[in-house]
């Protein structure tokens, strides 16, 4: 295996380990990146899906208290039980929206220029949900969702369907604005992600299969490694970071960045593949 392209696949690994939690678009990133390392074409597609198994690894073994918890009690617990409900719930838009939209979404949003829109409208949009008035947090901790509330977050997460959008972002500002604590919407998104990453992992493996081969492995090994290694350490230092700050940064972030990759594009500074 070519030691250049397992170096790309190191960095495309790191990218998706520290961008898919946040919410600045782990997909937009991606796309971005790829660009910039001439690592963008169809195998690299799905080299890009498949390696968020590594960072939902990381949200496992960082849950895995409560994961575990929860599946101990789940046949005699009313509790552990809506939990396991709410987040098959959630999960459900995105399988319906993702098979129906997927392949027209793929053949026309994913470029540069979509990106860099979608990062700066979603930032003014993560900056209007943090100025807004405080209002009545209806729901304090994830176990106190309702089905209803799940439902709600699990259409709100279709928006990241866009690239550029942020499946993290959408359902924590989403879940924030239909009345979630910040800690409840995050923990519900960070579960919400498990079935979400895994089944479009595993359903683009299965897909594109005859694109992929045993040679492959190494490739996709660095990928995982370095996916999950930068993946935990940034969902321990987010929830730390939750507990006393704002997603405002986020958004400035969001906002700049997308300027200057429009700024690129129409300049003609960089060439971003399309």
């Amino acid at each position: 295996m070519d030691i250049v392209l397992l170096a790309k696949a190191a960095i495309m690994g790191i990218v998706e380990g520290l961008t898919e939690f946040l919410p600045i678009s782990s997909t937009g990133h991606l796309i971005l990146a790829g660009s910039l390392l001439g690592f963008d074409d169809d195998k690299a597609k799905v080299f890009d899906i498949a390696i968020q198994t590594g960072a939902i690894l990381a949200v496992i073994i960082v849950y895995w208290q409560k994961i575990h918890a929860t599946l101990v009690a789940l046949p005699r617990q009313h509790k552990a039980q809506r939990l396991v409900l709410n987040v098959l719930i959630g999960f459900l838009p995105a399988v319906v929206l993702g098979l129906l939209f997927g392949k027209l979404i793929k053949a026309h949003l994913f470029t540069a220029v979509v990106v860099a829109s979608t990062f700066i409208i979603g930032g003014f949009i993560i900056l209007w949900a943090e100025k807004r008035p405080p209002g009545a947090v209806r729901v304090e901790h994830v176990d106190d969702m309702t089905p209803w509330d799940a439902l709600k977050v699990g259409l709100v997460q279709c928006f990241a369907m866009i690239p550029g959008t942020s499946r993290s972002g959408a359902t924590i500002i989403g879940g924030m604005l239909l009345g979630l604590s910040r800690k409840a919407a995050t923990d519900f998104s960070f579960f919400l992600a498990i079935p979400t990453l895994i089944g479009a992992g595993a359903y683009s493996l299965y897909k594109e299969r005859a694109l992929l081969s045993a040679a492959d492995l190494p490739l996709f090994a660095v990928g995982l490694v370095f996916s999950f290694a930068s993946a935990w350490l940034c969902v321990r230092w987010l929830l730390k970071y939750i507990s006393s700050h704002s997603f405002v940064p986020f958004a400035w972030y969001r906002i700049a960045f997308g300027i200057v990759v429009l700024a690129t594009a129409w300049s003609g500074a960089v060439v971003w593949a399309e």
